[in-house]
């Protein structure tokens, strides 16, 4: 039996940033309008989308967006898992006051990549792309949304 070779060429690769201004103390953003904005701009159709958090303290996810699971049950959910007043020894080190922050992102994840079809993100009806921004203080944060598809 006789072996076939493929021949794949690169996808194309696009790189765009989503810049966004944040509370933090657990705030939730809703990030999938600013993805379908880069979407219907981007040279990609189809291929996947990945989102990047720069930072230790913010994560992405997705959930359903709206105001009693992001606003109470979500933030209830971190608390029990990574208290904000509990003792962290990367406080004791750097002598600030963020160690649950850290801890929190660490969990969730500071990335997601998401399927793209005909410039769409794949997610269901009640699904939204979200940052949580863990930190104890705002802060301007940057999101690198990478495309690679055709």
């Amino acid at each position: 039996m006789g072996r076939v070779a493929a021949y794949n060429a690169p996808m194309p690769v696009e790189t765009h940033d989503i810049q966004i201004s944040t509370r933090g103390n657990a705030q939730v953003l809703d990030l999938t309008p600013q993805l379908v904005d880069i979407l219907n701009k981007a040279g990609i159709a189809n291929g996947t989308a990945t989102l990047f958090a720069v930072g230790s303290t913010a994560g992405i996810t997705t959930t359903e967006f709206e105001p009693g699971l992001v606003n109470r049950d979500l933030k209830h959910c971190f608390e029990q898992i990574a208290p904000e007043n509990a003792r962290y020894l990367h406080e004791e080190t750097w002598h600030d006051d963020n160690g649950h922050a850290h801890v929190r992102a660490s969990l969730l994840g500071s990335g997601l990549t998401v399927p793209i079809v005909d410039r769409r993100p794949t997610l269901g009806t009640w699904q939204q792309i979200i940052l949580i921004d863990f930190d104890t203080r705002p802060r301007d944060r940057r999101v690198v949304v990478q495309l690679i598809g055709e």
